[in-house]
């Protein structure tokens, strides 16, 4: 192998082009490919920036052409020439008009056969994919995704900056707390016996920072929640998490707008209008059976109840006289649809713990059909259809249960027809910010009730008159921005007063003892002058996955897990040696055989 000594890069394949003609260079990277042509070599050299063809000549210099034969994918090159314009040129590549012709080469370092596919159509299997990640970073769609979170965090930085944020780092070996997802564990070798815990989120780190002054904070910060992956959720995640002082929710929205803004125009070029529309978390299950609306499109849910709470089909009036509701959504135009496709989508809304859909045909001359027609009669039908705005060749999906599964399945369901009917345009960015959620959630399993959000959030002023007499009821000055159906963050105001969280956490359960326990650090801050403070957190990884339009959260990290949280690069997590257990007093238990 050869070395770069004396050669010194005097730039990036794609930094050149047609105004460069005669300028000699450096240039050092990958061969993405190599053609031999028996008198002329053709070698497209690849660095993070795109691809430039170089070319070696027999008739001007013999040796030269010879060690250019040996050269093959993926070895890492340098090249020294001049650069000329093309002849054949490739509309298709930044530098399509030009090539260097080569008068010196040094092979920095050869490559095996690489194991996978290193182009962007590639049907290599993922987990191979994964295992041999080094490889397919080496893809530009995949480095394009880097970069762009670059671009989103350095965005972050400036913008939090320039408007009296301070970045403040908080520890990443904390205490574990209840109230929250499942936390990973680090066993303590001084302290054996004892566990720090990774946190998820910096929560009660950044409200003292309130606490202690600083007014503004933010933070790009890694958090980790041992919870079940999703194609939008690993293990461990990014968040631009930022929090301040003497504010109301206004106040949190209104920067974080700007923020937006300013992110979308640097990276995009999209100029975003500013306020976003805004909707309470009532009217957005109501509408759209969901917290975290695709407004792209409409098919919106509507509440068929007091039409059939009366009528002969039980499966109707039971869920009407249980306290749950029939609802639907119209999906226009889809008449059509075969009843092989909408067994399809029974099916799919029984994953929402839906028991089916109802259905209603409108035809030709308003006939209305369906799978249950029988038990309404036209007029009765026709009240329906009136009801859902539907026309001739409309289709009616109905579910009735309790309002929740309703809600859920309705929400899922109207997505998944958007997806067939190709409604979903991913040019457009609709934004949302989702306000007023309830405060907490009441469990029937555990006949008690649970922090919506976390138990740090602060209640409504309006409704701390109900906080005791009727708690499901309480709204939270919670706040989620959603974009195009998708949470990007969200953030609540805050508790500042250490009697009132001592009340919140009785509400939730706690024993004042377990209260003093699991939170006294806070509880006893907040007896030296909180402020009123609140923020909220975005996930990074997600922004990224927007701005750059991909559907998979792996495509935007570099070193990402799989579904069972393994790294298939890494094989990671793996076993430890006997010796490093001992030293922190831990045994494991056998595994009991499978019977």
């Amino acid at each position: 192998m050869e070395n770069i000594k004396g050669l010194k890069r005097t730039g990036y394949c794609a930094e050149y082009d047609i105004k460069d003609i005669n300028k000699k260079v450096v240039l050092m990277g990958w061969v993405n490919r190599s053609r031999n042509l028996g008198s002329i070599i053709f070698c497209d050299l690849r660095d993070r920036t795109g691809l430039i063809q170089v070319v070696f000549r027999h008739e001007s210099n013999k040796n030269l052409f010879v060690k250019a034969e040996n050269l093959k994918a993926e070895y890492v090159i340098a090249v020294v020439g001049i650069i000329c314009e093309r002849e054949d040129k490739n509309p298709n590549i930044k530098t399509g008009d030009i090539e260097v012709e080569v008068s010196e080469l040094r092979i920095l370092s050869e490559s095996a056969v690489p194991v996978i596919d290193i182009t962007e159509n590639t049907s290599t299997n993922e987990l191979l994919r994964l295992k041999y990640r080094f490889l397919d970073l080496r893809k530009p769609k995949l480095q394009q995704y880097l970069f762009m979170r670059n671009k989103i965090a350095k965005c972050a930085r400036d913008f939090y900056s320039e408007n009296g944020f301070i970045e403040v780092e908080t520890p990443v070996l904390t205490r574990s707390t209840p109230e929250g997802a499942r936390d990973y564990l680090v066993p303590s070798r001084v302290n054996q016996g004892t566990f720090y815990a990774l946190p998820q989120s910096p929560q009660l780190l950044k409200q003292l920072l309130m606490i202690s002054g600083f007014d503004k904070y933010y933070q790009i910060v890694k958090c980790f929640r041992d919870e079940d992956l999703r194609a939008n959720r690993q293990p461990e995640f990014t968040q631009i998490d930022l929090e301040m002082s003497f504010v109301d929710i206004d106040d949190v929205i209104s920067i974080n707008e700007k923020f937006i803004k300013k992110l979308f125009k640097d990276t995009l070029d999209i100029e975003l209008d500013i306020p976003f529309l805004r909707m309470t978390y009532e009217e957005a299950m109501n509408r759209f059976g969901s917290d975290k609306p695709d407004l792209r499109f409409g098919m919106e849910l509507v509440d068929i109840s007091n039409l059939v709470s009366s009528c002969d089909f039980k499966v109707f009036s039971d869920a009407c006289s249980n306290n749950g509701s029939v609802r639907g959504i119209n999906a226009k135009g889809c008449a059509s649809f075969s009843r092989k496709d909408i067994d399809k989508l029974i099916e799919f809304v029984k994953d929402y713990k839906a028991k089916g859909i109802a259905w209603l045909k409108i035809g030709t001359g308003n006939e209305i059909t369906g799978s249950i027609s029988k038990y309404f009669n036209q007029e009765q039908l026709k009240e329906i259809a009136h009801v859902f705005n539907a026309e001739e060749n409309d289709l009616i999906m109905l579910i009735a249960d309790k309002n929740q599964i309703v809600y859920n399945a309705l929400g899922a369901l109207r997505i998944e027809i958007a997806k067939e009917l190709n409604l979903l345009d991913s040019n457009k960015y609709n934004f949302l910010w989702v306000t007023e959620f309830p405060l907490l959630e009441y469990n029937e399993e555990d006949k008690r009730f649970y922090a919506k959000h976390h138990p740090f959030t602060s209640p409504m002023d309006e409704d701390l008159n109900i906080l005791y007499s009727d708690s499901g009821s309480v709204r939270a000055k919670a706040y989620d921005i959603v974009l195009n159906g998708e949470e990007i963050g969200g953030g609540s105001i805050r508790i500042n007063d250490s009697n009132f969280q001592h009340e919140m956490l009785n509400i939730l359960g706690f024993s004042k003892e377990k209260a003093e326990e699991s939170f006294g650090f806070l509880l006893n801050a907040l007896k030296y002058g909180a402020p009123p403070h609140g923020g909220m957190a975005y996930g990074l990884d997600r922004l990224v996955m927007s701005i750059t339009k991909t559907d998979n959260i792996r495509d935007v990290i570099a070193f990402p897990k799989i579904q069972s949280g393994a790294c298939p690069l890494t094989d990671a997590p793996n076993v430890v040696e006997a010796k490093q257990l001992d030293e922190l007093g831990i045994s494991l238990k056998a595994k009991k055989n499978e019977v």
